[in-house]
This record gives C-alpha cells, sequence and structure tokens, in this order.
C-alpha cells in the first residue's frame, strides 16, 4: 500500500462518518505527515502558511480522533492506521515513497477486523483491500497469491 491508497482510506473513513471528502488542504496535511515532513515543508509544497497548515492539522487530527475513538495526532498518525487495522506490516513498506519496489518484497498482507470497528470502516477496509487486489493483478500476481496475501477467498479475486 502507498501513500495514494492510505489517503483513499482516510477520504473513505472520513466521508462514511461525516457525509464529506477530505480537501485538498488536508490530503496534502496527511500526505505530508506520512512523508515525514515537518509543518513547514507541507505549507510550502502547498503554497499556504505554516500556521494554516497547523489549523488544518489540527482540525484533521480533533476528525480523526472522534472516528478512530483514539488521539490522533501528526506524531502517531502512522501508527493509529495500522494499529486500526488497516494494514499488519510484515516486510511491506506501507508508507514509505510510495514506490513498493518489487513484488518479492511483500510477505503478507492481513485485514484485521476488529469487533468494536464501525460498519463503515469495515466497509471502508475491505474497499482498500479490493482495490490493492487489483493493483496486485497488474503487478503479476495470480489469483492465488493474491487470495493468499489479502486474506480473501479465490472467488473474490477472481471476480475482479
Amino acid at each position: 500500500m502507498n501513500i495514494e491508497e492510505a489517503l483513499m482510506f482516510a477520504d473513505k473513513v472520513v466521508f462514511a462518518s461525516t457525509g464529506n471528502h477530505l480537501d485538498d488542504m488536508q490530503l496534502g496535511v496527511i500526505e505530508g505527515v506520512l512523508k515525514r515532513q515537518k509543518y513547514s515543508e507541507i505549507a510550502k509544497s502547498l503554497n499556504c502558511t505554516e500556521g494554516y497548515v497547523k489549523d488544518v492539522g489540527y482540525e484533521l487530527w480533533q476528525l480523526l480522533s472522534t472516528i478512530f475513538e483514539e488521539d490522533v495526532n501528526k506524531s502517531n498518525l502512522r501508527s493509529t492506521l495500522l494499529r486500526r487495522g488497516l494494514v499488519n506490516k510484515g516486510d511491506f513498506n506501507v508508507f514509505g515513497n510510495g514506490n513498493i519496489g518489487s513484488v518479492s518484497n511483500i510477505k503478507s498482507l492481513k485485514f484485521c477486523p476488529n469487533q468494536d470497528q464501525s460498519p463503515e470502516f469495515v466497509r471502508g477496509q475491505n474497499q482498500v483491500k479490493f482495490e490493492a487486489a487489483i493493483r496486485l493483478k497488474e503487478l503479476g500476481l495470480t489469483n492465488e497469491q493474491i487470495a493468499m496475501c489479502l486474506d480473501m477467498t479465490l472467488e473474490d479475486v477472481e471476480q475482479l
């Protein structure tokens, strides 16, 4: 999973909870944080002030904290997403530079639903899973390999 997929996941979770998609600034803040950028670097890339980025970030962390029912901030966004079951990280760089390298780097992907997760969260998680399956197909993995990596049924993968 790369940063784009993490952004899509965040947007889907926010949309499922609020009925509103993340805007460009919010997506830019999340992307910058996942790239381990400072607020000043994020502001420069978004063509705005550092103060504005901090304000957007503060509101975003409050929103995500409410959705995930735990404290979310710049320092723990990555670990929060991992803890919420987005992806169990093996030797797979979830939030690296957006390039997964070769298929051989992927050891396993497991999606672990938690009974206290909302139906919207689980739907978003499943959507990310299916999108990952499509990308793995494009990389040349067999249906059996994809089913095993993503803990999906072979029938579900074959329907893609």
